[in-house]
Parts: structure tokens; C-alpha cells; sequence
């Protein structure tokens, strides 16, 4: 049985769902529709391991660890995890998969998808996937998924199905690929049933791709063998050669490829599939009250009707609105109608020229050992909340410019402070003075909390010097 290699492709700015997706945590690691991340909920698609290999991720530097214990939790072993150097789209991100792919098996067939779409019917989903195959596999096509639309929607793509193709059920030629319309023309393709969502998921032989990609966009192709070529290995990670791989455009396979080969297929899916492009959709996709409102955290809605309201933490109520998306963060609240829900990226565009943390990052922060939260802030002082995970080990550092105090809430601390290294229990303390090497380590098979004060004339995170890093941030 031939296997079928996933490449997921886990980028993204994390703007359209601003305040709960930031740029250095975008949705994708987020449980937006179900328990799981979204990456996770993807991943766990391909855990069949009698058909499909361990699954490619390409990410990018500052996600990378947070891509590795996602993917630790999901039980599934790594194909590879490929970082970007600098974003440049899915076409050099997807030709690096597939070089690295043939490296392996020649023959390799991947399945390309983005890392933040929900499919509510993954065996569906899984039989028209092995529907495909014949045509990846024995005809050299290039399969894109299609959406059966079910809306005029003017924020997606279109393909236009063309002819069946002969001998295989279901593939279609693709007739042309359409940008995203206005409402008129949405309401005409749906109108016309034979216009289908572009969903931005592929299955091909990874050498025939390449060899398309070698036809319209060689300089992609280029790039990619070059960044390749002198990739790093990092712990798990393959670090891309950075200078070769800026030198790609930047540019989508659709654009590089699928909209000029004569190998371009089309499948067309119903499977509840959204790629969750705004607050709106998430209401739409998600369970509601008689009154229409999605409720999600410690919240309340009186006399209010078709909302989504969110609280990631303080009671939120509202009363007497209608179609409103709420969102609160421990950093940020957001307040739209939901037909203004795509207009979320002005919000961001000013964030980015306003140059606010919150465009990036959120009030708890993740590291590969796990995550810190600033819980108060004055002059000369911080106070902090550090979660280690079990096994969880800070690098050996030291600071010019602040004092630290520790106090262990739960769990078991391992703290190296100069000379000495000691375990501490709950409720014990330690001091950090300004300039001393420390390392905080969890030796223990739990969470290890604690609190941290910094006191000093600068607090910034930039005013760590590591000596040693089990995470080669040294």
C-alpha cells in the first residue's frame, strides 16, 4: 500500500482572530472548534499510520517549539519539522517538503494542507483523499480539494470544475481558478454549480510537482534546492538556509503552479470544511442557545441574540445587543458586529504601526520549557507567574540589570544559584542576586508553578545572558 506523506503547513500571521491569535501564537495552536489545537485536530487526521507517514510540519523559527510539544502530545512520531527562515508562502515552503521528501522515497505522495482548517468529516474527508490517489499516483496530476459551496461567500477562492477525467471517479479537470468575487458574482457561481471553494489542500507525487514547479516557477525551485542544500539540523528541527531561501518569491502554489500546468485536478469535497478566517465563522460552525449566541468561557447574555461571546478568563456579560462578536483576553477585549468581523486586521494594522505588544505576543508567554505571565508591573519591579512543565529546564543565565525572588506555589524546583543547586518544595523560597548563573529546572512529573519578582533598573526579556540551553537558544 502506498503511503501518503502530510505536509502541514503551520505559518500564518495570526491576525484575523486577534486578541485570542497573535503573531508569535497564531490560531492554529489554539482549541478554537473542539479540545485540541487546530494543528493537533489536523494532525491526528493522518494518525492512521498503515496509510499514512509520519507527518511533515513546516513552520518557522519563533513557533517551532510550541509546533514540537503540540505534536509530542498528539502521540505521533515527526516526518520532519522544516523551518522557514522568512515567510515566502506556501510554494517554496512546499517545495522544501517535497525535496526533502524525494530525498527519502522518490516516489513520495503528499498531501498538502494548511494547519488551521476544520473538517467536521474526516472519514469523508480520508475516502476522497484515497479517491484521489489514482490520479496523483498514476497519472502525475496535481489534486487540489474543492469545497462544495453552501453560501455566495466572497472570502474565499474559486475553482471552476471542468470535464471528469476518464477511468477516475470523481476528478475533474480544473477549468480555471477565480479570485474571491463580490457578492454578485459569489451569488452567480452558486447559482451555476459548477464553482467550487479553493481550499488550499493538495495531494501529488512530490517529483511531479517539482517538475511542474521546475516549468513555471524555477526560481522557486531554485531557491528551495539551494535552502536546502545547506540546511542546519537543530535539535529536531531543519533549519533552511536563510539566504537562499529569501531569495524565492514570495508566492502561493496556486500562483506558481496550479493556475498554469495542464496537470491540475479537482475533487470536490463536502465535509464541513471552514478555515475559520474570522470571528463570524467561528460563530457560524460553532453550538449555540435558542437565542442564536455561541457562549464560551465565564459568560453571560441577556436579552441578546446571534453573539459570540468569549472570555478567556473575567465574567463577561452582555444585554440587549444582537450579532455582536465579544472577545476577552487577559490583555485585550474586542467588540464587533459580525459583519464587520473581517475588518479585525484594521484593529492589527494599527497594533503593527503603533508597535504594541499585543500585536505579537499575549500576557502568558510560551517557551519550550512552558510559559511565564506578567501578573503586575511598576517601577523598578515585575511580578510573575512561571508553569514548567515536567522535564522542563530554564537555560544557565545570568542578568546585569535585575535581582530575582522565587517562591515555589506547587510542584518540586531544581535551582542551580551559583555554586549551589538545591530542590525546593512548596511554599519555600529562594534568591536570585543581580549577576549570579541560575537555572530553574522541574525534576518532577507534574506542573512545577511558581511566582517570580524581579526587582532592578531594567526588566526587559533581552537582558538574559545564556551560558548553556538545552534548547539551543544559547
Amino acid at each position: 500500500m502506498t503511503k501518503i506523506t502530510p505536509v502541514v503547513l503551520s505559518g500564518g500571521a495570526g491576525t484575523r482572530l486577534w486578541p485570542l491569535s497573535r503573531e508569535h501564537f497564531p490560531k492554529q495552536f489554539l482549541p478554537l472548534a473542539g479540545t485540541r489545537s487546530m494543528i493537533q485536530e489536523t494532525l491526528l487526521r493522518f494518525a492512521d499510520s498503515s496509510r499514512f507517514a509520519p507527518p511533515i510540519v513546516v513552520t518557522n523559527d519563533e513557533t517551532r517549539f510550541t509546533v514540537a510539544e503540540q505534536l509530542r502530545e498528539t502521540g505521533l512520531v515527526s516526518g520532519g519539522l522544516i523551518l522557514e527562515p522568512v515567510a515566502r508562502n506556501t510554494a517554496p515552503a512546499t517545495a522544501a517538503a517535497a525535496l526533502l521528501a524525494v530525498s527519502a522515497d522518490p516516489d513520495a505522495i503528499l498531501l498538502v494542507v494548511p494547519s488551521d482548517h476544520v473538517i467536521a468529516d474526516v472519514a469523508g474527508f480520508l475516502k476522497l483523499v484515497e479517491q484521489a490517489l489514482p490520479a496523483a499516483l498514476d497519472q502525475g496530476r496535481l489534486v487540489t480539494f474543492s469545497i462544495v459551496p453552501t453560501r455566495p461567500e466572497t472570502g474565499y477562492g474559486y475553482i471552476r470544475r471542468g470535464a471528469a477525467l476518464d477511468g477516475l471517479t470523481g476528478v475533474h479537470q480544473v477549468a480555471a481558478f477565480v479570485e474571491k468575487p463580490d457578492a454578485e458574482r459569489a451569488a452567480a457561481f452558486l447559482a451555476a454549480g459548477d464553482y467550487f471553494w479553493n481550499s488550499g489542500m493538495f495531494l501529488f507525487s512530490a517529483r511531479h510537482f517539482l517538475a511542474e514547479l521546475e516549468r513555471y516557477a524555477p526560481d522557486v525551485l531554485a531557491a528551495a534546492r539551494q535552502a536546502v542544500a545547506g540546511q542546519a539540523v537543530d535539535l529536531d528541527f531543519i533549519r533552511l538556509d536563510k539566504d537562499a531561501f529569501a531569495a524565492s518569491p514570495s508566492i502561493s502554489i496556486d500562483y506558481a503552479v496550479m493556475e498554469k500546468t495542464a496537470m491540475a485536478a479537482t475533487v470536490a469535497c463536502d465535509v464541513g470544511w471552514t478555515d475559520v478566517g474570522a470571528w463570524s465563522e467561528l460563530w457560524r460552525i460553532a453550538d449555540k442557545d435558542g437565542d442564536g449566541n455561541a457562549l464560551q468561557g465565564d459568560v453571560l447574555a441577556e436579552q441578546s441574540k446571534n453573539c459570540y461571546v468569549r472570555s478567556e478568563g473575567m465574567l463577561t456579560a452582555v444585554v440587549g445587543v444582537d450579532d455582536l462578536v465579544v472577545v476577552v483576553t487577559d490583555d485585550a477585549v474586542l467588540v464587533t458586529s459580525r459583519d464587520h468581523a473581517q475588518d479585525v486586521k484594521l484593529v492589527v494594522d494599527r497594533l503593527r504601526h503603533d508597535k504594541r505588544r499585543e500585536l505579537k505576543t499575549h500576557a502568558q508567554v510560551h517557551r519550550p520549557w512552558g510559559y511565564y505571565q506578567s501578573i503586575h508591573q511598576g517601577d523598578r519591579f515585575q511580578v510573575k507567574r512561571l508553569t514548567i512543565r515536567p522535564g522542563g529546564k530554564l537555560s544557565l543565565q545570568k542578568h546585569y540589570h535585575r535581582s530575582e525572588h522565587w517562591v515555589v506555589v506547587n510542584g518540586t524546583a531544581l535551582v542551580t544559584c551559583g555554586e549551589e543547586t538545591r530542590l525546593y518544595q512548596e511554599n519555600e523560597s529562594v534568591y536570585i542576586p543581580l549577576g549570579c548563573l541560575h537555572r530553574l529546572e522541574n525534576p518532577g512529573r507534574v506542573p512545577l508553578n511558581l511566582i517570580e519578582v524581579q526587582s532592578g533598573s531594567y526588566l526587559g526579556e533581552d537582558d538574559i545572558v545564556r551560558l548553556e540551553d538545552t534548547y539551543g537558544r544559547s
